[in-house]
């Protein structure tokens, strides 16, 4: 389904980009080219900051966001998913949010107002709340990353997991190319 907001913001979607019939885009959402959004997916840029106005949720070319995945954001907040991310099965990205290029953010995992470097990778069913994560950091299944502390514990992205986000990037292009 997709839908204006209350303020007649209406999403804008390349024609390139693949969106589920049962997927909900609602509100000032701007969908790239190449974008792959799966079944159940949820997208809403629809909450108003104090003075009226709502922000927007873009969303870049060949972004991936498969079956039940949340963005939101809160009003007069806004999100940003770079080029070539994937968001996997059941993720929460909730603004204000900004995640870089090439990044990946795994089953069930919750993003809230956070920075997110080009090349970042989170695993399963993690929390990562209001930190900034630099370019090409890892972030363990069940890992929660609270704290600069946190941050500074992080380890980059291994050859191998490189390799993994790089091959779900590209079967998804694949099924956004192939709709």
């Amino acid at each position: 389904m997709i839908q204006r907001n209350h303020a007649g913001d209406k999403p804008r979607i390349d024609i390139t980009a693949f969106v589920h019939s049962s997927a909900v885009v609602i509100g000032n959402v701007q969908i790239g080219g190449k974008v792959f959004v799966g079944p159940n997916a949820v997208i809403r840029a629809d909450e108003p900051c104090a003075q009226g106005k709502v922000e927007a949720i873009v969303i870049e070319s060949e972004v991936n966001i498969q079956d039940g995945v949340i963005i939101h954001a809160l009003g007069g907040a806004s999100v940003r998913i770079g080029k070539g991310s994937s968001l996997a099965h059941g993720a929460v990205i909730h603004g204000p949010c900004h995640v870089g290029e090439n990044c990946f953010i795994g089953f069930k995992s919750v993003v809230f107002k956070a920075f997110l470097g080009k090349g970042v990778m989170i695993q399963h069913q993690a929390l990562v709340e209001g930190v900034t994560i630099p370019d090409g950091r890892h972030v363990p299944s069940m890992t929660g990353v609270l704290t600069e502390e946190d941050v500074q514990k992080l380890s980059p992205v291994s050859f191998e997991l490189a390799a993994f986000v790089d091959n779900v990037r590209r079967a998804n292009v694949f099924l956004a190319e192939a709709s």
